[in-house]
């Protein structure tokens, strides 16, 4: 974990709602694994103190790149940095995502909105190409599609209101895939908590390997202030966790949903 001062290289936006923000972060870039993410600190936002967290979308060299949405203060301010202006950064933060270590292993990504950032530095770094099933609300939503598809994915989005690809959820098509054969395959997943735990569930019903990124509010961002925490199961029951250190990635069967629900 480093914290630098990062040069904004670019900050433009990427589609309808979605900005990609790239930065030379010479300490952080280098040692970014997959699914870790940055922590932000917005300088127009006068009345915040708290840093932003955001995934990690691309590093290369001295530069990494984040994708975010303008949805609240914090991320419409972050649209309004220019190049050449410094962000206070610290990263790369969180246990990441396992990267296959075989080719036998077909990786099956899912991803909800945004969540698609979180998955490309391992799509990226996997031994072979996989499917990658993305999900949102409308067309817009979609991202990276073409992204990942350059890399030799098979990316089969899905829409709620049937604007693009496959209407409905994402789990559909994901299910029907494991009912085609659910050996030496392991899924990776990234987008909200009803997705995570939908894919969790389908996980455990084919006897597959998961890995779930989970999405918690986060102050601190270093293990500090324990209000990212979720519930694992442990040897006398559960106990809670934080995504910050402990995640944002863990493994579905260490989840306690029952807790959570």
């Amino acid at each position: 974990m480093f914290e630098q001062d990062a040069i904004v290289v670019a900050n433009d936006n990427f589609a309808g709602q979605y900005y990609r923000l790239v930065m030379k972060a010479a300490r952080i870039a280098p040692h970014v694994q997959p699914g870790q993410f940055v922590h932000i600190r917005i300088p127009l936002l006068r009345d915040a103190l708290l840093r932003r967290p955001f995934s990690i979308y691309q590093a290369k060299d001295d530069t990494l790149s984040v994708l975010y949405k303008t949805v609240g203060k914090g991320t419409h301010q972050l649209a309004r940095i220019k190049p050449g202006q410094s962000l206070s950064v610290i990263g790369p933060l969180g246990h990441g995502f396992s990267i296959p270590t075989s080719r036998e292993i077909l990786p099956l990504l899912v991803a909800g909105g945004y969540g698609m950032a979180a998955l490309y530095i391992l799509a990226e770094r996997a031994p072979r190409p996989g499917i990658v099933f993305v999900g949102g609300r409308k067309k817009e939503d979609i991202l990276c599609e073409s992204e990942f598809r350059a890399l030799g994915w098979d990316v089969q989005p899905t829409t709620e209101d049937g604007s693009y690809g496959i209407q409905g959820l994402v789990t559909h098509p994901l299910r029907e895939q494991l009912q085609q054969g659910a050996k030496n395959v392991r899924i990776y997943a990234c987008g909200p908590t009803p997705m995570l735990k939908a894919v969790g569930d389908l996980a455990a019903e084919f006897s597959v390997e998961a890995e779930l990124s989970m999405d918690e509010h986060m102050c601190c961002g270093v293990g500090v202030c324990l209000t990212c925490v979720i519930p694992v199961h442990a040897e006398n029951g559960w106990e809670y966790q934080r995504t910050c250190t402990e995640g944002p990635v863990f493994d579905s069967k260490a989840i306690a949903w029952e807790v959570m629900s």
